[in-house]
């Protein structure tokens, strides 16, 4: 049975379309919804930079705009949730995508993951690290429900 689902969301279209099935197939098996974001921050600070080396005056900026941004689309995500009949929650995270869509999984004892993808080749997603393909290839219990765009 079905309580708790998760779904991974970046405010695209087709993330948009995995939380619409999401809450449709919720609302049939009176389950909550998890929406999740998780703000990479490896995508905005050169890889030549380490994290850690990278000045906070640039990278806190950055970080605060993204947040602001997913919050919207949180909120407009979880209103159609609502508006379905189903109790959903936001949260946002920082840190690699795939690695903190399983830890949040594994902490909210979630019973499945709803996730949207691009529908790229295992080759194109390997070399553009598609975070569905990271999903699906790592060892966990949690069956993972894809959204083709």
């Amino acid at each position: 049975m079905l309580s708790k689902i998760l779904v991974p969301t970046d405010g695209s279209e087709t993330a948009r379309k995995a939380v619409k099935y999401a809450a449709e197939l919720a609302k049939q098996v009176n389950a909550s919804i998890i929406l999740l974001s998780v703000i990479d921050r490896s995508a905005f600070i050169a890889s030549a930079i380490p994290p850690e080396a990278a000045p906070t005056h640039l990278t806190e900026p950055i970080e605060e705009y993204l947040r602001t941004a997913i919050e919207a689309h949180l909120e407009e995500e979880r209103e159609m949730c609502r508006k379905n009949g189903v109790k959903a929650t936001k949260l946002v995270s920082t840190g690699h995508p795939v690695t903190e869509i399983i830890s949040e999984a594994e902490r909210s004892n979630v019973d499945l993951i709803v996730i949207g993808s691009h529908g790229r080749s295992a080759i194109a997603s390997a070399l553009l690290g598609s975070v569905t393909y990271g999903i699906i290839h790592k060892d966990t219990r949690f069956p993972v429900l894809v959204i083709r765009k």
